[in-house]
């Protein structure tokens, strides 16, 4: 197809069909590119009594490198200390996975001060959001293990 054959279009709204044709596009040139079948999921929980989740981290390793994706505490568990057993608890198993560092993106508006507290260097920031909001890229190089 020669190049003004092609038509291109801005959305307000993704179209699904669209979307799933790019996301295809991407998981096979990317397979092809790097072994992402070495991405291993990565979690730690808090459950109360009852054993429901009040709180949560998220995120995936890979060789050296875990990304923190999320990080959630309910409301009532707040200031207790569990969003910071939680990442001690998510870094622990990074380590454990042979990881030496931890990386995130927060917002101005959600934990860079946390994050920061708990050794995290800032690496970037993007400024520019509405609002005076600015998303922080953050990372934390992990001790070596103990022989």
């Amino acid at each position: 197809m020669s190049r003004e054959a092609l038509r291109y279009e801005a959305c307000d709204t993704v179209p699904p069909e669209a979307a799933a044709v790019v996301d295809a596009g991407l998981t096979e040139a990317n397979a092809a590119a790097a072994p992402l079948h070495e991405v291993r999921h990565l979690a730690t929980f808090a459950r109360d009594a009852d054993g429901t989740v009040v709180g949560g981290a998220v995120g995936r390793s890979w060789g050296e490198c875990c990304e923190l994706q999320q990080i959630w505490v309910a409301p009532a568990q707040r200031g207790r200390g569990v969003a910071r057993e939680l990442l001690r608890r998510f870094e622990a198993a990074a380590q454990a996975r042979g990881c030496r560092l931890v990386y995130l993106e927060t917002f101005s508006f959600q934990a860079p001060g946390f994050y920061r507290r708990e050794g995290y260097t800032t690496l970037n920031e993007i400024a520019g959001y509405g609002h005076g909001i600015v998303k922080y890229l953050l990372m934390r190089r992990l001790p070596l293990p103990r022989a």
